[in-house]
């Protein structure tokens, strides 16, 4: 039951509109917090130097307080902030989408878990076959009857 339940893409979006939702109420009520995301699914801009990029885990956890909160703001599904990295303080603009949070922490405990953050999203068979027939080039693959 709970792989199907985390397989659904439905509940999916039931939990990212609930992370949502807590992250504006966190903004609203001026509270720090921290996130857990995934790192495959997280973008840095400008790109972090290679050796500290390898040296996050596959999980960080991001504390956003000071200045990484003040810059924080959630735009399109994406939770965005800057950061600084390493010992010379890099610093990089994180871009997080919201269904890649794993858990939202506020005073050292988790407030929010998102058990399908790390659920691989596999195209649907109708979303694959409208880009297969969308191809023109593609048409000599069908067959005519």
């Amino acid at each position: 039951m709970l792989y199907d339940l985390l397989q659904d893409e439905e509940f999916a979006v039931i939990l990212k509109n609930h992370a949502t939702q807590l992250l504006q109420y966190l903004f609203e009520k001026d509270q720090e917090f921290g996130i857990i995301a995934d790192r495959k699914s997280i973008t840095f801009d400008p790109s972090l130097p290679k050796e500290i990029y390898e040296s996050l885990p596959e999980f960080p956890l991001f504390l956003l307080v000071n200045y990484t909160y003040e810059s924080a703001k959630i735009e399109d599904g994406r939770l965005l902030f800057e950061a600084g990295f390493g010992p010379q303080n890099f610093g990089s603009v994180v871009t997080v989408p919201i269904d890649a949070i794993l858990q939202i922490i506020v005073d050292e405990t988790p407030i929010f878990v998102n058990l399908t953050a790390t659920i691989s999203k596999k195209p649907s068979v109708k979303n694959s076959m409208e880009a297969f027939l969308s191809n023109p080039e593609n048409q000599k693959f069908l067959k005519k009857k």
